[in-house]
């Protein structure tokens, strides 16, 4: 970990939660309730089961002779495989049955994302549920669940693999996110026992029946046969399960009316707006019905499948070898220039801004780390447009690991396929960079503002002119300038076109971002270190409108480069809803702080080491991204950020601050996190002026 002075907050590569650490070795490694359901269902449904749990957090202990509960007589194991189009490594896995009990934890393995374990109870009521918490190889934070819905006493051992697909078949079956009911199991498992053990079956037909498109693509003759939760034969190799998951975005969320749901899409498109949009409350009401229930009208968007990439995945299985051929050049320390001049690199143009040079030196560099790169995961298309479902420069990541299992890099770029010189010459893949001399994104933003004590602030803003808290916006980050050793400037001016047609001028402020400017057409800024300077608050801007707020919401940006006579465009897409609203605990927090123990002025000059394990645990589909000390009061304002700590450690030293001995000057100490939808959350502490 490390410290600079006056940066902007970091901009992930990417960045995002988490709270086990990523890092294995080799190439195989990739790298993470309804509870309003009526009281008549849950007996309705009693021959499955019907929990045990107390809102005191004790979970009692199932007996053999409960309904939907299965004696074994050898001590029962479960093994499963976790990812994401790659392995999800070095992942926590944690399962419990269906009274909410846990019966037993792992790690998933550095090469491949399996695990096995031997659960703790011979005596288990169904279902089994499973989660896993881990970060991905684009550096993003996963949770995810898998369940073993039904239990059978000669089968002692038991298979669920932990996917995004398993993860929308335990959403449709409980009717909401999974993730609560580990937060509170014992308070859940009543209501989620008969649910999950019945309804998996047909949520997972429900689920097959909107990928349709995919499953004939990638030739799954009998979509039928296909277990998505417990097929033992699944490995993340880039087969055809696999490439299902490379070929779909599948992900749990909230719109801005707070309805849980569904979002599924063609994960090459270019838009970030879901194609299929079910409601979790309402397919499960369907699922649970004995006869006649209709899943499908739950779906709420237009389409009903999800759209075809089949020229793109037609090529995938063979995208591997990029990296096993890139690996065996690290394996033998090449230099930059061995690696510029390679096969690998020779149609390479450049990715935000990181040319041939750079790239190959940034290989070179791996193999200097003695490092090796792991599965590559798709992320998305980097074309402005599908055509005819072949992505051209197709976006992918990889961890990059050394040999003790300990994470190096995350590796992101683009590629694409060249084909063979005939029928019997296989193809092959290649660096070639998305051709941006810039990156660009946007991101849903909540903020929060607290006392030194940790206390919630009556409102933001000043006393003449107060502000929600928390208040929420939109961050724009435009690259400004390159990504290497030393930093040069990119550009010096850029136009972002809202939704509606309005556009915000931004401008260089010597940082690693553009800072809105209020000036037209002004080069430079004054900066202020304050997030304010990245977002478009929602509160104070009224050119902001709904459909600036929600997800797929399209930015249009202009840039005027510095060292070219050209202007280029980029377009970036809303991730995620901006929240109506965002509960306290989601923003991130120092243990512990308290009027008799607050933060002090003294404490940064020390060098403050603080813990946030407390948060990290309500969350972990959340990671900290960025540490900030800023004082006010200067001509210009200082800061300082901080790299924050990778998972799982949860305590971050800083390194002392000199703060002046002006009565003047005001300190502030922010913390920002993201989570797995592309959401963040930023935590601002003042303390006393001094």
């Amino acid at each position: 970990m490390h410290s600079s002075t006056n940066t902007a907050p970091a901009l992930p590569g990417r960045t995002s939660p988490g709270r086990i650490k990523a890092g294995a070795w080799l190439f195989g490694w990739a790298p993470q309730l309804r509870l309003g359901l009526g009281l008549a269902v849950v007996l309705s449904l009693g021959a499955c089961g019907g929990g045990g749990g107390s809102d005191s957090g004790s979970t009692p202990k199932p007996d053999a002779t409960t309904p939907g509960v299965t004696t074994f007589t050898v001590a029962p194991t479960l093994s499963g495989v976790a990812a994401l189009g790659s392995p999800l490594t070095n992942a926590r896995v944690k399962v419990m049955d269906g009274t909410g009990a846990p019966v037993g934890s792992a790690t998933t393995r550095p090469t491949d994302g399996s695990y096995t374990l031997t659960l703790n109870n011979k005596v288990l009521k169904a279902p089994l549920l499973v989660q896993v918490s881990g970060i991905d190889a684009a550096g993003n934070p996963q949770v995810l669940h898998s369940a073993v819905p039904l239990m059978d006493a000669s089968k002692p051992a038991m298979w669920a693999n932990i996917t995004p697909l398993s993860n929308a078949i335990v959403a449709l079956a409980i009717g909401s996110d999974p993730q609560p009911v580990f937060a509170s199991p014992a308070a859940s498992a009543a209501a989620m026992a008969a649910p999950a053990a019945s309804a998996a079956s047909a949520a997972g037909e429900f689920v097959k029946s909107m990928i349709k498109t995919q499953l004939s693509d990638l030739k799954f003759t009998n979509a039928a046969a296909l277990d998505l939760l417990g097929d033992a034969s699944f490995v993340a190799d880039k087969s055809a399960q696999d490439l299902l998951l490379e070929s779909l975005r599948v992900q749990l969320g909230k719109n801005n009316k707070g309805i849980e749901q569904l979002l599924i899409s063609n994960k090459l498109s270019t838009s970030a707006t879901p194609e299929v949009q079910v409601s979790l409350g309402l397919a499960q009401t369907e699922l649970l019905k004995a006869t006649g229930g209709t899943p499908a009208t739950a779906i709420t968007s237009t389409l009903k499948l999800a759209s075809t990439a089949k020229a793109t995945l037609d090529n995938l299985p063979l995208l591997d070898e990029l990296a096993k051929s890139l690996n065996a050049l690290i394996s033998q320390g090449k230099t930059a220039a061995d690696f510029k001049a390679a096969a690998q690199l020779s149609a390479y143009t450049q990715h935000n801004s990181a040319d041939k040079d750079a790239t190959a030196a940034k290989l070179a560099d791996f193999a200097s780390k003695k490092g090796q790169i792991g599965r590559f995961m798709v992320t998305g298309c980097a074309d402005d447009a599908l055509l005819v479902g072949l992505c051209k420069k197709v976006l992918v990541s990889a961890n990059v690991s050394d040999a003790s299992g300990s994470l190096l890099a995350q590796f992101s770029d683009a590629v694409s396929f060249t084909k063979g010189a005939n029928a019997t010459t296989p193809g092959q893949w290649g660096l070639v960079g998305n051709g941006k001399g810039f990156g660009v994104n946007v991101y849903p933003v909540s903020v929060i503002h607290l006392g030194a004590d940790g206390s919630v602030s009556a409102a933001s803003g000043s006393a003449s002119s107060p502000e929600p808290n928390p208040w929420v916006g939109i961050q724009v980050a435009i690259q400004a300038q390159t990504s290497t050793a030393t930093p040069t400037k990119i550009m010096d001016t850029a136009t972002v076109q809202l939704q509606s047609g309005y556009s915000i001028p931004f401008a260089y402020c010597s940082r690693k971002l553009l800072c809105l400017s209020d000036t037209p057409g002004a080069k430079l800024v004054k900066p202020t270190g304050s997030i304010t300077e990245l977002v478009l608050k929602q509160s104070a801007l009224g050119w902001l409108g709904s459909a600036e707020s929600q997800r797929g919401a399209k930015y249009m940006a202009s840039f005027t480069l510095d060292d070219k006579a050209l202007t280029e465009t980029a377009t970036a897409y809303l991730p995620a809803d901006v929240p109506a609203e965002s509960a306290t605990a989601r923003f991130p927090a120092i243990d512990a702080l308290s009027s008799s123990q607050p933060l002090t002025a003294q404490a940064f000059r020390s060098g403050l080491t603080f813990n946030f394990a407390t948060w990290a645990a309500a969350n972990p589909d959340m990671r900290l991204i960025s540490v900030r000390v800023l004082l006010v009061g200067f001509i210009l304002p200082l800061f300082v950020d901080t790299e924050p700590p990778n998972a799982p450690l949860t305590t971050l030293t800083l390194a002392p601050v000199a703060l002046p001995s002006s009565a003047t000057v005001s300190a502030e100490f922010w913390l920002g996190a993201q989570d797995s939808t592309g959401r963040r959350y930023y935590t601002r502490y003042a303390l006393p002026t001094q």
